[in-house]
């Protein structure tokens, strides 16, 4: 049982400070965005416009979560909210040419701080380590009603 609440709890505490990471590296190469932030950016970046329940569900971040991320990535003048021309009650949320522009840069950043989080550790660990991880996200899957 004491093994099952440390992976818990590390898996927390990795998650926290990737995120404090990431932040931290992101501020020194003056690139104003949060962790989360970056999830709704790159989602965007990968898939082009879509609606925040899309946005939600592939970063698996709860509506109203999504909505001030959105608020605040729109401020900064990244990406804008466009009213689904089928159905006035979505929004498609669409990259800026500012936001657009930041992408290349952006991810080589994200990714070098991740590889810093990740250095040092062998290929094979490193496969075992994301086999275990979408091994559990699967049993959650299974077990929600």
């Amino acid at each position: 049982m004491m093994l099952v609440k440390q992976a818990g709890v590390w898996v927390n505490i990795f998650n926290c400070k990737m995120k404090k990471h990431i932040a931290a590296v992101f501020k020194k190469e003056g690139i104003n965005l949060t962790a989360e932030q970056f999830l709704v950016m790159d989602a965007l970046w990968n898939q082009g416009e879509m609606t925040q329940q899309t946005i939600a569900y592939i970063i698996q971040k709860d509506k109203n979560s999504v909505t001030q991320f959105i608020d605040n990535l729109e401020k900064k003048g990244l990406v804008q909210r466009v009213v689904d021309s089928a159905d006035r009650r979505v929004n498609n949320i669409k990259l800026s040419k500012t936001g657009l522009a930041m992408k290349d840069n952006t991810k080589r950043v994200a990714i070098d701080a991740i590889n810093d989080i990740l250095e040092g550790i062998p290929e094979e660990d490193l496969k075992t380590f994301v086999n275990v991880l979408k091994c559990a996200c699967d049993n959650i899957e299974k077990h929600n009603f």
